[in-house]
């Protein structure tokens, strides 16, 4: 096992600084990481770890450790590496495997590195640690107690596994807990996807018409804040439950088929692939920019749109040229990833400061409850979702009503009414 794979040790200075900064916005991790520098409940733990490298992850990382966990940490993305953190991780004597713009091939170095380990606990945002162990590591998957999950796309893809009868480890959905995705999924995604893109393009969004695909929680996050920008938002969906959410919301609900027409900025939050294919590209307009928030660089079809240019050519950083042989020219931002990690920081600390502390109870859980645990999805447990929210809230400074004994006593009543 590699002590690290990282672009540059030097880099190590600047990274400190990051996470500190980070660290300061991040009060809830805090608490649970002097909570667990006091209590050791994961002394000696073996945490494989899958995340985006960045300074909020690090500081995940050193709550596990206060923990008594020993971690590897390989990137999640091949693009959203912030290499200073990395080399800060290292110097520190962390086994990290992660370089911004790895490419395939060695992006799954990295992975197999950090699964050398031989995790007790992985944590995955996206689930290819997971998928990995499963396809090629089955000998290792006797000793794992358990994993974690942080995002939609993965979790999708671990219901569709437990559903086949082929996970062979329980999971921990921290995705779904309410702290994690009605925060992080919405406020997260939907500040960080805008900054991403303004980043790469510098474009203004007001009077422009962004077209959002998925009107889950990330899907939410982009159109309140491309509205906020002064942007007319069109939502395409194909739960009609979300579509009708989105016409309540006061947006405009089409197919990609009409609003390909009519969209200047596209962006994709969906968790699936192909949303915006062929069809789509051969009607949109001159000068039209596409860009995906979704976890993989699947939702846009990059080699239809590859096959159909005439040329090709990076205007700028993140930002390619495909030229059509009509004259017409389409942008694709980051190489159709995750544009807010690849073109911006990622989310913002103070929404991660929760997301994370959910992982971290939830390593805590997991360590503690294996034994009785089945090899499905879970969602994390309500009182982990409750104490995350009440120490966000302590944080802030804020105090919340309580209920008194006769309203406990009302609402645990069947027989008291009109």
């Amino acid at each position: 096992m590699k002590d690290h794979i990282i672009l540059d040790i030097g880099l190590a200075d600047e990274g400190k600084k990051r996470i500190l900064w980070a660290r300061r916005h991040m009060p809830v991790l805090e608490r649970i990481r002097e909570d667990f520098e006091r209590e050791k409940p994961l002394l000696g733990l073996r945490v494989a770890a899958c995340l985006h490298v960045t300074a909020e992850t690090a500081n995940l990382v050193y709550a596990l450790i206060a923990g008594g966990a020993s971690l590897a940490l390989a990137a999640s993305n091949p693009l959203s590496t912030q290499d200073d953190v990395a080399a800060a991780l290292a110097s520190d004597g962390i086994n990290v495997y992660a370089m911004r713009g790895e490419s395939d091939e060695e992006y799954y170095e990295c992975l197999e590195e950090a699964l050398k380990i031989k995790p007790h606990v992985t944590l995955d945002d996206g689930a290819d640690a997971i998928a990995l162990l499963h396809e090629k590591h089955p000998d290792l998957i006797e000793g794992i107690r358990g994993g974690c999950e942080e995002t939609t796309t993965g979790v999708i893809r671990l219901r569709a596994m437990a559903e086949d009868g082929v996970l062979l480890y329980p999971v921990i959905a921290v995705n779904d807990a309410e702290t994690k995705m009605m925060f992080d999924n919405r406020y997260g995604t939907g500040q960080s996807t805008l900054h991403g893109i303004m980043n790469a393009t510098n474009l203004l969004f007001a009077g422009k018409t962004v077209v959002v695909a998925g009107y889950g929680w990330c899907g939410r996050g982009v159109a309140m804040r491309a509205r906020g920008l002064g942007a007319n938002v069109v939502v395409v969906e194909v739960d009609p439950r979300k579509a009708l959410e989105a016409v309540m919301d006061g947006y405009r609900v089409m197919p990609m088929s009409d609003a390909a027409r009519i969209g200047d900025i596209f962006v994709t939050v969906t968790g699936d692939t192909l949303v915006i294919r062929r069809e789509h590209f051969e009607l949109m307009k001159d000068g039209a920019v596409v860009a995906n928030s979704g976890h993989f660089n699947v939702e846009i079809d990059i080699p239809a749109l590859a096959e159909m240019a005439v040329s090709v050519e990076s205007v700028k950083e993140d930002v390619v040229e495909y030229k059509l042989s009509d004259g017409r020219r389409i942008y694709l931002l980051a190489e159709g990833r995750l544009v807010n990690l690849a073109s911006a920081y990622g989310h913002p600390s103070e929404v991660m400061d929760m997301s994370f502390a959910n992982q971290a109870l939830a390593v805590k859980y997991i360590s503690e409850n294996h034994d009785r645990l089945e090899r499905r999805v879970y969602p994390v447990p309500p009182e982990i979702d409750r104490t995350v929210a009440r120490l966000k809230l302590d944080a802030m400074g804020i105090k919340i009503e309580e209920l008194t004994p006769e309203q406990k006593n009302y609402l645990s009543s069947w027989t008291m009414g009109t």
